[in-house]
């Protein structure tokens, strides 16, 4: 590889970060010591938290090849000081036509395997439990800087540290047609996700962290990814927010996605796409997901393309699968999911007639026969919505969000695991409502119109990850509704939050339409 193939230059960028981008410490500055190199980082006053901004975990180890560990393959001098106040580089970023508006080149850039930490600046011990983010946005876009944890580490009084990182997206992290598992790695974004939690159980110590002591959480694609099947986890808990689960692609669509590239990046094979400069690639990225969408091969509203897949390795089987075989992660769960999970994915101009339903239900599931569309209408009648954008909003948010979290919660309680489940009823009610009240501060408008959710949320979460139960611990000293464990005997207990009420319920997702589509994995693949 000479130095002036595209591959090699990102290394080289890498390499040279450290000795362009350094300065002299200020005293007064928190400086976090890794051993191998230093980083200066700022002080929030109004939340008593050190923040450290854009800490590699891993180089790259080359287009659609597996990260290699920092530690040993840097150039860092632990007698300078790196700079760590501004957010680092972004992963390259791709917009679906329904979700809007693209940019060419698009945003990002593939030197970015960084990750964010969040210490507070008088914690209650030096041995703190970790909250480790990995960020949603459908496995396409969004960064480590979308989730600063200020306030929920505030309300902790100083008892966790916090962890955000970012992950190769798109067809960086998610290509997987068998040239790429002949001649590289299938969803190499999980093993940048992987990567960075070993990193932060690794390094844990320098930041006031206990490695024992790690729970992962995500939203959304975030969410999806902390379903694991990792046998000993680097992590002993898993917080699954409105977790996203959209279909896995069979063998013959990821050929089409491979295809895609080749055709918009005018290349033949894999060894052309490697040798494409950065520009290049990121703009055939984008014109990707531009054709493809409605395309033989394609994709739908609502679907985001690229994500992981069965490549036989790091995923087995269909998630579905693996949570009926058992084959998960055993840790503790707390799981959600908003009131209407489908609504911001589904079409609001999509007509009435049953044809333009059937054609959208076939754009999800393109290998359903009429018995499945049939079953799916008689589960989901047009009398019981308002119009079919409702009806198309319910049963999508069911099928990608609502029943997963009933699948999860459920599978780790059968297995005598720690296992919550809430359904979040306040704010927008829609996907990433429970956002705002975890991770801004309590009463911020528009956003948080109940004070008292605010801080019920953070307490729960917070004794959960303290103590593996919402009841352990109230960090902030008000008294809230017990929490049970979901399978208290035969009931699927489920914590309810809205406007009005809180409370316990009984999982409105064990229903007929769930276990409907839980029968169904192998259509459901797209």
């Amino acid at each position: 590889m000479s130095a002036t193939d595209p591959a090699m230059q990102i290394v080289l960028i890498l390499l040279s970060f450290a000795a362009t981008f350094v300065l002299s410490a200020n005293s007064s500055d928190p400086i976090l010591d890794l051993g191998y190199t230093k980083y200066q980082g700022y002080y929030n006053a109004s939340s008593d938290v050190n923040t450290f901004n854009g800490i590699y975990y891993a180089r790259p180890g080359g287009r659609w090849l597996p990260p290699v560990d920092i530690e040993l393959n840097n150039n860092y001098s632990s007698l300078r000081t790196i700079n760590a106040t501004d957010f680092g580089n972004q992963c390259v970023w791709g917009i679906t036509p329904f979700y809007g508006p693209e940019s060419f080149p698009p945003v990002g850039t593939e030197d970015c395997l960084l990750l964010n930490i969040q210490v507070p600046a008088h914690p209650q011990s030096d041995n703190l439990p970790i909250l480790l983010q990995i960020h949603g946005g459908g496995y396409i876009k969004n960064n480590a800087d979308a989730n600063p944890a200020d306030f929920l580490i505030k309300q902790s009084n100083g008892s966790i540290v916090y962890v955000s990182i970012q992950y190769r997206l798109g067809i960086y992290g998610f290509l997987s047609s068998s040239e790429i598992k002949q001649n590289g790695v299938a969803n190499v974004g999980l093993l940048d996700q992987r990567a960075a939690i070993q990193w932060t159980q690794r390094n844990a110590r320098a930041f006031g962290g206990d490695p024992n002591k790690i729970t992962i959480t995500g939203g959304s694609a975030g969410g999806g990814s902390v379903v694991s099947g990792v046998s000993n986890p680097p992590f002993r808990a898993v917080i699954a927010e409105y977790p996203w689960m959209q279909p896995f692609k069979n063998a013959s669509t990821l050929e089409a996605q491979y295809r895609f590239l080749l055709d918009a990046a005018a290349c033949s094979d894999l060894a052309c796409l490697r040798g494409l400069s950065i520009e290049s690639l990121a703009n055939a990225t984008q014109m990707v997901y531009n054709e493809a969408y409605n395309a033989p091969g394609g994709y739908g509203y609502g679907d985001f393309y690229f994500g992981p897949a069965v490549d036989g390795d790091i995923i087995r089987d269909l998630p579905s699968n693996e949570f009926k075989n058992g084959h998960f992660t055993k840790v503790a769960l707390l799981v959600d999911r908003d009131g209407y999970e489908g609504v911001a994915f589904s079409n609001k101009t999509m007509g009435n007639s049953t044809e333009e339903q059937v054609a959208d239900i076939l754009s999800i599931f393109p290998y359903a026969k009429q018995s499945f569309i049939n079953r799916l209408f008689e589960l989901y009648p047009q009398s019981a919505y308002n119009s079919t954008f409702f009806r198309r909003a319910q049963w999508f948010g069911d099928f990608i969000i609502e029943c997963p979290t009933y699948y999860m919660a459920s599978a780790a309680a059968d297995y005598g695991l720690p296992s919550y489940k809430l359904m979040f009823y306040a704010g927008t009610e829609l996907h990433s409502a429970t956002f705002p009240y975890l991770y801004a501060t309590n009463n911020e408008g528009t956003y948080m119109a109940n004070d008292t959710i605010g801080i019920y949320m953070k307490d729960w979460f917070l004794s959960f990850i303290t103590h593996l139960d919402p009841n352990a611990v109230s960090y902030s000293g008000v008294e809230k509704p017990f929490w049970p464990a979901y399978n208290n005997g035969s009931s699927f207990n489920s914590m309810q939050v809205n406007f009005t009420e809180i409370g316990v319920v009984q999982d409105y997702d064990a229903s007929p339409q769930c276990d409907f589509f839980h029968g169904q994995s192998n259509v459901a693949r797209s």
